[in-house]
């Protein structure tokens, strides 16, 4: 464990013997008391969380009493926290939810994006058609925000700072984090998100993982996310993505979600401990890379477990199939 106040080595890349690059960045291991137990770079980095704290922002769709009104089930709450492919899974459930509530694909705020899945973006191509906002990696997330403003009563738009869904989504993120948010920038899906620092993240992770240990119904509703999170990892991200991957390993046992520009977390409830990660440079491939460092170290993760192989020790092959080198995690960061 190194403390200091730069970044530290996080991800190192290898070609034959040399160490070609590398990727720097912060990382922090929380327990439920929200102290650090572990710490890489500078734990006071003030950081964007992107769509790894999506589970704070679903914390009021429960807490207000909306999901259960609207009779959610844990498939809904995971899509709520997801960052999804847009595959018919994500789609068709995200758009069987805006029938449930009697609203439309207009009625969401994220922006139409095409989508990750080949199946669905191949066959928008082949009938010339055009992606909408549910194909959207965030209308999951959107789907929710609705469902709360539909409960709160209040207007559609839903995305706006003063608007009754983003103040409680701010609440919701300054209590889990410890910390007074200092500023906010608008996220790709529009929503504001919050900043706070790396260890403020881990420290919301941390309190998500030791939910079950109180009985407010703040932390009802985060063992009722991270569990659905962890039960429905499909549903979180999508085939070839890591957060599908990695949970998929863990059987169950750990909640983990990648964010914009090199952010990770997980949410490790047997141990009660979170872990928040920023990659200095935004690289993903190093977030996902130091994620699965961190669990293997922890014992969450088998390191010979196939997403371990593949974002932990991801061997380089060039397009003739010839091995030229691999990502490791740096020293730093194994304990």
């Amino acid at each position: 464990m190194t403390r200091q106040n730069t970044p530290a080595p996080l991800t190192e890349i290898w070609r034959g013997s040399l160490l070609e690059s590398q990727h720097h960045g912060h990382a922090v291991v929380c327990n439920g008391k929200g102290e650090i137990v572990h710490s890489w770079g500078n734990p006071d980095q003030v950081i964007y969380p992107r769509s790894s704290c999506k589970m704070v922002q679903a914390l009021p769709l429960l807490t207000s009493g909306a999901a259960a009104r609207y009779g959610l089930n844990s498939e809904q709450l995971a899509l709520a926290c997801a960052s999804h492919n847009g595959a018919r899974i994500h789609v068709d459930r995200v758009s069987r939810w805006l029938d449930q509530l009697e609203l439309s694909e207009g009625d969401l705020r994220c922006g139409a994006q095409m989508p990750r899945d080949k199946e669905v973006m191949h066959g928008l191509i082949k009938t010339d058609d055009s992606p909408c906002q549910i194909h959207n990696n965030c209308s999951g997330k959107h789907a929710g925000f609705l469902t709360l403003a539909q409960h709160l009563g209040a207007g559609p738009e839903y995305v706006e700072i003063d608007h009754p869904v983003q103040q409680a989504c701010h609440e919701a993120f300054e209590e889990v984090t410890g910390e007074t948010s200092p500023t906010y920038g608008i996220d790709g899906c529009s929503a504001p998100n919050f900043a706070c620092t790396v260890t403020g993240l881990a420290r919301g992770m941390g309190w998500f993982a030791s939910a079950h240990t109180r009985s407010t119904r703040s932390d009802e509703a985060a063992v009722q996310l991270r569990a659905a999170m962890a039960q429905h990892p499909e549903l979180v991200a999508g085939e070839g993505r890591a957060c599908t991957a990695l949970m998929r390993d863990m059987g169950g046992k750990v909640s983990v979600k990648t964010g914009a520009e090199g952010v990770f977390v997980a949410i490790l409830p047997e141990q009660e401990l979170g872990i928040a990660l920023k990659v200095s440079d935004g690289a993903t491939r190093a977030a996902e890379n130091a994620i699965a460092a961190l669990l293997v170290s922890l014992g969450a993760l088998d390191k010979d477990s196939p997403s371990a192989k593949a974002y932990m020790s991801a061997a380089i092959t060039n397009w003739n199939g010839i091995h030229c080198g691999e990502m490791r995690p740096a020293a730093e960061l194994q304990f």
